[in-house]
């Protein structure tokens, strides 16, 4: 008898409703995946904080009908980590110059400036988009 065990998956995806307490999920679900996969710290709580952005930014703009899902996904292959936000809104989002006083509008910039590479694409089979980004984690996880 093989009592070995097969590698976890590298690619994760979870289906959450189009709601505020969504965000929260998402984070949970991403740290827990993080640890799982033995992602560094730094670069995990980057990715939590980074996911966060883009998950609030779909719940606020996404303005889908009920019942809609945003779909939170990480893939790990390498050294680069990469999660992405998948929603049912086409329009890319667009990054903006927020101002001292402003209480948004400062998501994107984050992101930005935190990830090694980011980006939004329009869905290729579907309605809406996905917005990404992506860590160097290092190591050869």
């Amino acid at each position: 008898m093989d009592c070995t065990t097969s590698p976890l998956p590298k690619d994760v995806a979870w289906r959450l409703p189009c709601g505020p307490r969504s965000v929260s999920r998402a984070r949970a679900l991403l740290a827990e995946q993080a640890r799982a996969w033995k992602v560094p710290d730094e670069p995990a709580a980057t990715a939590v904080l980074l996911l966060s952005e883009l998950m609030t930014n779909a719940v606020r703009h996404a303005r889908v009908p009920v019942g809609r899902e945003i779909v939170a996904r990480c893939v790990l292959g390498g050294d680069l980590f990469r999660v992405e936000v998948i929603d049912a809104n086409a329009a890319l989002p667009c990054p903006r110059a927020a101002g001292p006083d402003d209480e948004s509008g400062r998501g994107l910039a984050l992101v930005e400036a935190l990830s090694d590479a980011w980006g939004a694409n329009p869905r290729p089979y579907g309605i809406g988009k996905t917005v990404w980004f992506e860590l160097i984690v290092g190591g050869g996880l």
